[in-house]
């Protein structure tokens, strides 16, 4: 039997015109590689959108054939001490580079304690002239504002869907995978313009064979499908038993947890036509009650308590 590889890894675009769904970022980085000439960089924005992606197509630019010995990746929220900034970073920074410098890259770096940003500042000034370093976060607001001063910023933006859904369609193709659209949409609705969960989502679904449908996506993500609590909630607004039995399908019978039902209940208050000021007074009690869940509270009960809510207030 053959072992597939990780998708993810794959199918990652080596260039950087390869990337999809950031094109003004990539022309930009295109111009440094181009003339040799790369400031040090701070790239933000959600997980999967391309920031590891276009520091390694950077670094193949740059160095060609010859980029892994001038290419430095640390996982920030890993190493994410003083220690590794005056030990690790430094280290290599402050080794001469054949092809005039080297780059640094700190993913997940809005880890980084505010002593270690502080030192990084620091061995960013000092090795300018040997080491570029490129920090990705999720949060730029976490990174010190001297670091920020330091580095060009990029800001990544999450992908659109028809960006994910030709992706998908091109590695379906290469991987003899049939999937209809509605499999294709659950699976964009699901990774929320996140490429690489998108990815993993249709290599779990493919193990269970070469037609993908809705339903297996559902099951292989263990998501609770968006009809099913869309019609709980406008079940509870007039027939409160019933959209209990609802509930208690999901939770025992699809064993859903109670956190990804309230995250699609919060989801649907945003489709379901109703009365604004309803809307607004149900979205009040999914937050207390999403709150309640993550303070360790039996989601059954509480995820009854709420269907009771949305029942009072839909009256």
């Amino acid at each position: 039997m053959e072992i597939q590889g990780i998708w993810t890894e794959k199918y990652r675009p080596q260039q950087l015109s390869e990337i999809i769904g950031q094109g003004y970022i990539t022309e930009r980085l295109e111009a440094f590689v181009k003339s040799f000439s790369l400031p040090h960089c701070l790239f933000a924005g959600p997980a999967g959108c391309g920031k590891t992606t276009a520091a390694l197509a950077v670094a193949r630019g740059l160095f060609g054939n010859s980029w892994k010995g001038n290419f430095l990746e640390l996982n920030a929220s890993d190493e994410r001490g003083i220690d590794t900034i005056r030990v690790k970073v430094k280290d290599f920074a402050r080794t001469i580079a054949l092809s005039g410098f080297k780059i640094i890259y700190l993913d997940e770096a809005d880890s980084l304690t505010k002593d270690a940003q502080h030192a990084l500042r620091r061995t960013m000034e000092r090795y300018s002239d040997t080491a570029r370093f490129i920090l990705a976060c999720n949060y730029s607001s976490r990174i010190i504002p001297p670091i920020q001063s330091r580095t060009a910023v990029f800001r990544f933006s999450p992908l659109k869907e028809e960006d994910i859904t030709g992706f998908l369609e091109t590695i379906a193709s290469k991987e003899k995978i049939t999937i209809d659209d509605s499999a294709l949409s659950t699976i964009v609705y699901i990774a929320e313009g996140d490429m690489r969960k998108a990815i993993n989502i249709l290599q779990t679904a493919s193990m269970a064979g070469r037609k993908i449908t809705k339903e297996i996506i559902l099951n292989a993500t263990s998501r609770a499908d968006p009809n099913a609590v869309k019609q709980m909630i406008e079940t509870a607004m007039s027939d409160f038993k019933a959209a209990r039995s609802l509930l208690l399908s999901l939770l025992l019978e699809r064993g859903l947890s109670g956190e990804d039902i309230i995250k699609e209940i919060h989801n649907q208050l945003f489709v379901l036509e109703m009365p604004e000021e309803r809307r607004v007074q149900l979205l009040e009690k999914v937050g207390e009650y999403e709150f309640r869940l993550t303070e360790g509270s039996n989601p059954r009960i509480q995820l009854e308590a709420l269907l009771a809510q949305i029942a009072l207030i839909g009256k």
